[in-house]
């Protein structure tokens, strides 16, 4: 009878812990798995005594102190739970009204950048165009470039306006160069011939002193001489002791002879201008019979 009773407390201590171990597993989301196992073995245990009591009943005596030590053993298994209240739960109560709601939690870690979005085709209408702003400041110059290739020459211009008439000129004010001189008695000046009697010398261009005639005036000069000569001459016209024409004549029967010669000269103002021959054959005729003359004037004005 006592047994009885133990069975039938030990049932219902069974009953009412393994809600209770359930309600605490969930409450702190971390079950229990070695008080499972206990109660598993217990609940093991619990069959086997009730297999037990009815096999006892038809086997008598013999039995009982089987079932005393497997009562003693559930008792330790149950004891090893550590039961913190000792009676039942009661049904779960109704939902409670709803908290207030919690701080704001931390803000979280920066995200991942994402895909580029696709482009989409303009759907708007394109505006008027604006009015033009105001002119920006200039800026610096920038460095000078190389130089180009010349252009070809443009289109000729129209011709001018006719000029103012100048003022009629008169000849006998302008400059008349001229001159002629013939040998009498020369002096020797080198290879220089003399013709030392003036016959014309307008604006004194000649000298008789040294042969030489200077320009003055820019221009063309027309330069001539005739000589007389007893035996081989040649002679040149020099201008500043340079040969311009050179004239020879060949005489082996030492009778008097004429050389001569002449040349148109441009010269500018400075220049000089005179007849020389050649020390080998230079044999010039000074006598009454014939007269040596050279002469020059100018032909027209050139701008110097």
């Amino acid at each position: 009878m006592d047994l009885q009773l133990s069975l039938t407390q030990l049932t219902l201590t069974l009953a009412c812990r393994k809600p209770l171990l359930h309600f605490q597993d969930v409450m702190s989301g971390k079950p229990d798995h070695g008080m499972e196992s206990s109660l598993g073995r217990a609940h093991d245990a619990l069959a086997a005594v009730r297999t037990w009591q009815c096999t006892g009943h038809r086997k008598g005596s013999r039995m009982q102190p089987v079932l005393w030590l497997v009562t003693s053993a559930l008792a330790a298994v149950l004891g090893t739970a550590q039961l913190e209240e000792s009676a039942c739960l009661a049904p779960n109560g109704r939902e409670g009204f709803p908290g207030v709601p919690g701080l704001d939690g931390r803000p979280g870690q920066k995200g991942d950048v994402g895909e580029p979005g696709k482009s989409t085709p303009r759907t708007g209408i394109r505006g008027f165009k604006g009015d033009q702003g105001e002119p920006g400041i200039p800026g610096l110059p920038g460095k000078q470039g190389y130089q180009g290739p010349h252009g070809p020459p443009g289109i000729p211009g129209q011709p001018g306006p006719k000029g103012v008439q100048g003022k009629a000129a008169n000849i006998l004010e302008q400059p008349r160069p001229a001159f002629s001189a013939s040998r009498r008695s020369p002096p020797s000046v080198g290879r220089t011939v003399v013709f030392d009697n003036i016959i014309t010398n307008q604006e004194s261009s000649y000298s008789p002193q040294t042969g030489q005639f200077t320009c003055h005036v820019p221009g063309l000069y027309y330069f001539a001489f005739q000589v007389v000569s007893t035996g081989d001459l040649c002679l040149s016209i020099t201008k500043n002791r340079e040969n311009v024409v050179k004239f020879c004549d060949h005489n082996s029967r030492n009778i008097l002879q004429v050389n001569s010669g002449s040349s148109v000269l441009s010269l500018a103002k400075g220049d000089q201008v005179s007849v020389s021959t050649d020390s080998a054959r230079g044999s010039i005729y000074s006598g009454s019979e014939a007269d040596s003359v050279f002469s020059g004037f100018m032909l027209f004005p050139q701008k110097g």
